[in-house]
């Protein structure tokens, strides 16, 4: 995947957008089409202390709430740490919103005062699908995304 390009197309397509579901469901569809490795693409907005309500998403549907420490998503949302797991069976209380997915890779989002708004996340029916260079390219994407002044 050329994260790069892909970073230069979505900065293109929401710049002076401060509007935060606005740039998730953009990021959201522009990510789910860039890798066919991507099964289902979307955030889980943090809508109250420890809560985490889907948000725009790509694929087939999703849990609608998930609670901090909950799941890879809730994890994430906990630790503030993205999470990597090649194979969801072996990740403890994982919870399963589809039965394709075989992995996933999901991450903070923070906004420019670097407070959690959302975590994104990325599902997979192919076992070990992302890498640490996804993380970092995903990474790059959210903070160039995310890291504004939002509504």
């Amino acid at each position: 995947m050329d994260y790069p390009a892909l970073a230069v197309r979505i900065a293109a397509l929401t710049e002076g957008e401060s509007d935060a579901v606005a740039l998730m469901a953009t990021v959201a569809c522009e990510l789910h089409h860039a890798d066919d490795r991507f099964d289902w693409t979307g955030f889980y907005r943090v809508v109250a202390p420890g809560l985490l309500k889907i948000g725009p998403y790509q694929g087939g549907h999703g849990c609608l709430t998930i609670p901090f420490g909950k799941g890879v998503c809730g994890a994430v949302a906990q630790s503030g740490t993205a999470l990597i797991v090649p194979d969801v069976e072996a990740f403890p209380g994982h919870i399963a919103c589809a039965a394709s997915t075989r992995s996933e890779i999901v991450l903070p989002v923070r906004d420019a005062r670097g407070a959690l708004i959302a975590v994104l996340d990325i599902d997979s029916n192919r076992a070990d699908a992302f890498t640490a260079a996804d993380q970092a390219g995903l990474e790059m994407i959210l903070r160039d995304s995310f890291e504004r002044d939002l509504q």
